[in-house]
């Protein structure tokens, strides 16, 4: 009955309730928004970096211009140490490939048959670098699938040639497999930013470079590594020399990487939701605005309803009720609003609808809250007028 007759007194003025609701709607769907693009964005970022393998230390130079020269003495020392299960060298360099007519930028990686559980490659097509590959030193590579989709239009183009500019001139290779790797969505969204990978022999590299260092080590933890296990790899290589002098080397933990990123985002979600909570609270005021204008044009209503029995608790009641409803219909209409704007983004850029309840009814919640919060200085003003003086009105 209190819900009928609530909707009944907004439907009076159907236009102002409309703009009140929006207000209230605007606020709600921009907090609920923003904490769905936020868990969306955590989302993503662990599960890149779990791809990549998040149980992986990056160990290289501590500067970034800085080339560290780690050879295979550093893996054997690196594999004494207790929590590391494997290590494996690693080289980098900026190239260019060319495939069917066009070039490409990339970023070449020198591995090994580790790569697999060290980096987590995995192999959409074909196969990974294996060790006949390394022994032979041989011109055959792996390609990131956005390489593939680039040039062919397709994910499969095993057995296709490819140019790549590695030591300063171009060098035929083979694809012998093409990879999906845990910066591939990044890569998509970043088109031009991150460059595409392609990874081949350490020893090719090698080779090619005229080079018998590596560039860094990845390294597997195993089960019974703990919190000090970058230390101790610091601590191991950075006794090492090279050409005479001690390398300042670094050992980077992507799990620790993942929780910085994810303590980032979330001050940055907090500091965003505050801000478009302040629309929530302006919805607020002009609710209690509305049912202060609302209470005003029924000032005589008011005065008959008292007169007839109605106690100050009825109509204070009855005033609370309608606010309520009003932040309640907005504030709904906003979340939904929200949920679908999220549903529609997550298929369109292609990655997976995280929902949560909780997500999209805490600021229904809110608004709810507020709503009634501004609705009860309308409702005493309401419920404390005399009959005779609102007669008179």
């Amino acid at each position: 009955m209190l819900f009928k007759k609530s909707t009944l007194n907004i439907m009076r003025s159907k236009t102002r309730s409309a703009l009140t609701m929006t207000g209230i709607a605007v606020g709600a769907f921009a907090v609920a928004l923003i904490s769905q693009i936020s868990a969306t964005g955590a989302g993503q970022v662990s599960e890149i970096l779990e791809n990549m393998g998040i149980n992986t230390v990056l160990v290289q130079a501590r500067q970034a211009n800085a080339a560290a020269k780690l050879d295979d003495s550093d893996i054997i020392s690196l594999g004494a140490i207790t929590g590391v299960d494997k290590a494996m060298p690693l080289m980098s360099a900026n190239a260019r490939a060319e495939l069917l007519q066009k070039s490409l930028p990339c970023l070449v990686w020198g591995i090994n048959g580790e790569a697999r559980e060290i980096i987590s490659l995995k192999p959409l097509h074909g196969r990974l670098i294996d060790s006949r590959d390394i022994s032979a030193s041989a011109l055959v590579c792996v390609i990131d699938e956005e390489i593939a989709r680039k040039t062919y239009g397709r994910s499969n183009i095993v057995g296709k040639k490819i140019s790549l500019l590695i030591g300063g001139e171009y060098r035929e290779f083979e694809i012998i497999g093409v990879a999906s790797s845990g910066l591939s969505v990044l890569q998509s969204a970043l088109s031009g930013i991150i460059p595409d990978f392609v990874y081949v022999p350490f020893s090719t590299m090698q080779e090619l470079t005229g080079r018998d260092t590596y560039d860094k080590i990845a390294v597997l933890l195993g089960e019974d590594a703990d919190g000090g296990i970058t230390q101790r790899i610091e601590t191991k290589l950075g006794s090492r020399s090279a050409d005479g002098q001690i390398q300042d080397l670094i050992a980077s933990n992507l799990l620790q990487q993942k929780n910085q990123l994810q303590g980032i985002m979330k001050t940055i979600t907090v500091a965003l939701a505050i801000i478009a909570g302040i629309s929530l609270f302006v919805a607020g005021l002009t609710v209690m605005t509305t049912m202060l204008v609302s209470v005003s044009e029924r000032t005589r209503e008011i005065g008959i309803k008292k007169s007839v029995g109605a106690g100050n608790f009825d109509i204070m009641r009855e005033f609370l009720a309608e606010s309520a409803l009003l932040a309640l219909l907005g504030s709904a209409a906003g979340s939904i609003l929200a949920l679908t704007v999220s549903i529609a983004g997550s298929a369109v850029i292609g990655i997976g609808f995280d929902f949560s309840l909780w997500r999209f009814l805490s600021p229904v919640l809110f608004s709810l809250f507020l709503g009634t919060l501004f609705g009860v200085y309308p409702a005493l003003k309401a419920a404390n007028m005399k009959p005779i003086d609102a007669l008179r009105m």
